[in-house]
C-alpha cells in the first residue's frame, strides 16, 4: 500500500488548539465498522454505545516533563534536550537540539547546575544517550527544570498541563498523552462502570516513534520506535476471561491496542513487562480488540493505518471527510471517534 492512500485534506482551522472546558463535551463520531454508517454524537454519549459486560482497556501513562532546555559547559550555548526513553537511574535515550553542537564528551547545564548531562553514545535515530549527574530525587528535578511537551500543530501554551494529562494518568514516562482518554471525566468512567462495563488499566509508555512521520513511499517498508509498556496480572485475567466469553474488548486509544496484540501470545493475553515495536496497517489481523475508542489523526501518519486496519481504509477515509465537513476538531486536543 502507497502513503498516498492515507492522506486527506484538513483545513488547518479544524486543528484545535486548546482542550474544552469540559472534557465530555468533546463531539463523538461514531463510524459503524461492519456498514460504514456513520452517526454525529456527543462524547457523553458513548455510555449509549456501551453494553454490560463490555471491558474498555485504558492506558494509564503519565506525560513527563521531557523537555530540557540548557547550556554547553564549554561555550554557554542553547541545547535542548527531550527525553525519550529511560535505560536506568541516571541514563536516558534523548533527542538534542541543535545535534551538531552535542558531540560525544559534550556536558550540558540546566537551571543553576543542580542538574547536568554528558552525551556518552550516538543512538540509530540521530540521538544520544545522556548520562546525568544530579543530587536528589531526579523525578522532583525534572519537575522543576522540565517542561511538558506539546505536539507542534499546537501553537498555544496552555494554561493547566494536567489538560494534556487523562484524570487516570498514574505512572509517569510518556512523551506525549494517549490523546484518546482525554475525553473521560471521573463521573463519566463512574457511570461506565455503573452500566456493568469493565475499566481496565494497562500502561504503554508513549514515544516519538507512534507520531513520526512515515517517509517511505511503501508503507511496509516503514519502521516503529520501540515503546515499553506493562500489564499486571490482574488485568490480563479480565481481559483473558472476556475473550474467552466473546464479549466485546474496547480499547481506548492506539497505544492501549498497540499494547494489547503485542501481549497476545499462545492464544491470550500474556501479563508482563516488555517493549513493542508493533506496526498495524491494513492487512493486519486483530487478536484482541473489538471496538476502538479514539481520535482524529494526522494525514499519513501510522495512526490512521492502524484505524484503518481496524474499520477499512475507505469506510474511515469517508468518515474523516464526514468529520471535516462537520468541522469536528482534529488531533490531540479535538474530538473523538468510537469504532465498534
Amino acid at each position: 500500500m502507497y502513503i498516498s492512500e492515507f492522506d486527506y485534506f484538513l483545513p488547518e482551522e479544524l486543528i484545535a488548539q486548546e482542550p474544552l472546558s469540559n472534557r465530555e463535551q468533546s463531539r463523538l463520531l461514531v463510524l459503524n465498522r461492519s456498514t460504514g454508517q456513520v452517526e454525529h454524537q456527543g462524547f457523553s454519549d458513548i455510555l449509549s454505545y456501551l453494553r454490560e459486560g463490555d471491558v474498555l482497556v485504558t492506558n494509564n501513562t503519565r506525560v513527563i516533563p521531557a523537555r530540557l532546555f540548557g547550556k554547553k559547559e564549554e561555550t554557554g550555548a542553547s541545547i535542548e534536550v527531550f527525553l525519550l526513553n529511560q535505560i536506568d537511574d541516571k541514563h536516558w535515550e534523548a533527542l538534542v537540539r541543535p545535534g551538531r553542537k552535542v558531540k560525544l564528551g559534550t556536558k550540558i547545564i540546566f537551571g543553576d547546575g543542580e542538574l547536568s548531562a554528558i552525551a556518552i553514545e550516538k543512538t540509530l535515530s540521530g540521538g544520544r544517550i545522556m548520562e546525568f549527574e544530579y543530587v536528589g530525587i531526579f523525578k522532583e528535578i525534572l519537575n522543576r527544570l522540565g517542561q511538558v511537551p506539546l505536539p507542534p500543530y499546537i501553537k498555544k501554551a496552555i494554561s493547566n498541563p494536567e489538560r494534556y494529562q487523562t484524570v487516570y494518568a498514574k505512572e509517569a514516562g510518556s512523551v506525549a498523552a494517549p490523546t484518546a482518554g482525554l475525553h473521560f471525566t471521573p463521573s463519566l468512567i463512574e457511570k461506565i462502570k455503573e452500566k456493568g462495563v469493565d475499566w481496565v488499566e494497562i500502561l504503554l509508555h508513549v514515544g516519538l516513534g507512534t507520531f513520526r512521520p512515515v517517509k517511505e513511499e511503501d508503507i511496509c517498508m516503514h519502521k516503529m520506535h520501540r515503546e515499553y509498556f506493562e500489564i499486571k496480572e490482574s488485568a490480563a485475567k479480565k481481559i483473558n476471561l472476556a475473550l474467552q466469553e466473546k464479549r466485546r474488548i474496547i480499547a481506548v486509544g492506539t497505544t492501549s491496542t498497540r499494547t494489547l496484540e503485542s501481549a497476545f501470545s499462545e492464544g491470550k493475553v500474556q501479563s508482563g513487562k516488555g517493549w513493542t515495536e508493533i506496526y498495524i496497517y491494513p492487512g493486519y489481523e486483530f487478536k484482541v480488540i473489538s471496538g476502538l475508542i479514539t481520535n482524529f489523526h494526522l494525514p499519513k501518519s501510522t495512526l490512521l493505518m492502524l484505524v484503518s486496519a481496524l474499520a477499512g481504509r475507505e469506510k474511515v477515509m469517508k468518515a474523516y471527510e464526514e468529520a471535516v465537513k462537520n468541522q469536528y476538531r482534529f488531533f490531540s486536543f479535538g474530538d473523538a471517534m468510537l469504532i465498534v
